[in-house]
């Protein structure tokens, strides 16, 4: 079983990519070419459950650890994934410790949690390998909780602090809005905040990640403490080669 929890906790340089375009085909490539999880995202992307479950199957036949943002911090949206065998779960827009105790909750089997417990589901084998995953999920499943909004900023330490949350992942478009900066990924304001992040998730032995669009952002990032980083999305990719085949073929019309 792929979990990655263990080396996120422990600061490890940790690699990624959204995946929103809902295709197995593109969740395979990107599990191929050294990404060490991989972010499915059933919040703002195409795919549905029924897509989710070819993904997870194309991740499987590669080296990456499946990750799921579901839509919203529901118990039932994280049985769903669990079950189809995603090895984390994304949670958005979560702004108080309240909160991120209920998505921990939503992450594991009783008595720590509010997890039902079924055995012929995909996360295990189809009950062939039930005892060893049962025995093992709720101690190595990857709880990533997104920080998006000002009042989660300001809550940020007491969310660091609940146990069983692994990663707190900044959403810089989401959180740019909602400081009233959209999109000024350089203005001071912004950066402090994502300082302030770094700063409560190292305090509580806990990665920071954060979604970056751009190469040349990485080495400043992982300066200020982010280890859980995400480059990028198949969509944006695919999107941009287009963008860039389209106008190289453009220069030459009349």
């Amino acid at each position: 079983m792929n979990f990655i929890r263990q080396r996120a906790l422990s600061g490890e340089l940790l690699s990624g990519c959204f995946l929103n375009l809902g295709s197995s085909l593109t969740v395979e490539m990107a599990g191929q070419v050294g990404f060490d999880f991989l972010l499915i995202d059933l919040e703002h992307g195409s795919g549905d459950q029924e897509a989710l479950v070819h993904q997870l199957q194309a991740a499987s036949a590669t080296p990456a650890a499946p990750l799921v943002r579901i839509a919203w911090n529901e118990p039932w949206r994280f049985k769903r994934v669990l079950d189809a065998g995603a090895m984390g779960v994304m949670i958005p827009w979560v702004n108080n410790a309240e909160e991120a105790r209920a998505a921990a909750a939503s992450m594991r089997y009783y008595p720590d949690g509010v997890r039902g417990a079924a055995m012929l589901n995909r996360g295990s084998s189809f009950g062939l390998r039930f005892e060893e995953y049962f025995t093992q999920a709720n101690d190595n499943l990857t709880t990533v909780v997104q920080i998006e909004t000002r009042e989660a900023v300001d809550n940020v330490a007491e969310i660091a602090a609940v146990a069983g949350v692994d990663v707190l992942f900044v959403g810089p478009f989401d959180l740019s809005i909602s400081l009233g900066m959209r999109s000024r990924f350089d203005d001071p304001a912004f950066k402090q905040a994502l300082d302030q992040v770094a700063s409560a998730a190292k305090n509580a032995g806990k990665a920071a990640g954060i979604l970056l669009q751009k190469p040349e952002q990485i080495a400043e990032l992982v300066e200020r403490g982010y280890s859980f980083i995400c480059l990028g999305s198949d969509g944006g990719l695919v999107a941009n080669g287009m963008r860039s085949n389209s106008a190289a073929l453009a220069a030459f019309k009349q």
